[in-house]
């Protein structure tokens, strides 16, 4: 028999630890995002740590802006921020309040409200393709700035909270570099995905973007 997804919500003091230890274990967790339309859930099944001052990486290396306070608050936030001006990318902030580390959620499998999402992701080929990507994610799922600094462990109606799901077990995570960092950052192994998902993206080394004369 399958034991269906345990739906009690991650306590504050999940996300209340070093972001490399928060990363692989929110793999299999779920995400559920409600919308005026109805929830949508998904199962995280790839995600990359960043880990503030220490993280060539990430955006808080160089310290607070207003663009990244969120990720200095208290754990168990949603820090949203909007790149290349087309797309949202969204993240849950861990460790202790200060630290300003977080863990991008890159891709994952719908697993309720696919209807609804299938309506923001028209392109996707098919159900696998949904949330497959950190843009992609966040556009299923119907997240944007508005969303940045939603407290995911808030008790009551929250727009977005996470929730115990299925572990994975530690033989099926696997890691590599993160996607698209350059510098001292690109080499470190905190992308963290389960093996063999068909929802995981493919892996894209950084590339220089040129300028253009």
């Amino acid at each position: 028999m399958i034991t269906p997804p345990d739906r009690t919500p991650l306590p504050r003091d999940f996300f209340d630890r070093p972001v490399l230890e928060v990363a692989p274990d929110l793999l299999g967790r779920l995400v559920v995002r409600t919308t005026p339309d109805g929830p949508i859930s998904l199962r995280l099944t790839e995600v990359e740590a960043y880990d503030g001052p220490n993280d060539p990486g990430s955006h808080a290396y160089r310290g607070r802006t207003p663009r990244n306070e969120v990720m200095f608050g208290p754990p168990g936030h949603v820090y949203v921020y909007f790149t290349y001006g087309m797309w949202h990318c969204m993240n849950l902030v861990c460790g202790p309040e200060g630290t300003a580390s977080g863990v991008l959620l890159r891709a994952g499998e719908i697993v309720e409200g696919a209807e609804l999402t299938r309506e923001r992701r028209v392109s996707a080929r098919n159900d696998k393709e949904l949330a497959k990507g950190p843009a992609r994610l966040a556009t299923a799922l119907d997240v944007d700035r508005s969303l940045d600094g939603t407290d995911a462990c808030a008790t009551g109606d929250t727009a977005i909270r996470v929730l115990a799901g299925t572990p994975v077990p530690p033989e099926q995570v696997r890691s590599g570099p993160r996607t698209g960092v350059a510098g001292d950052g690109g080499v470190h192994p905190w992308r963290f995905w389960v093996a063999d998902d068909p929802t995981v993206s493919p892996y894209r080394a950084h590339v220089p973007r040129r300028r253009s004369r």
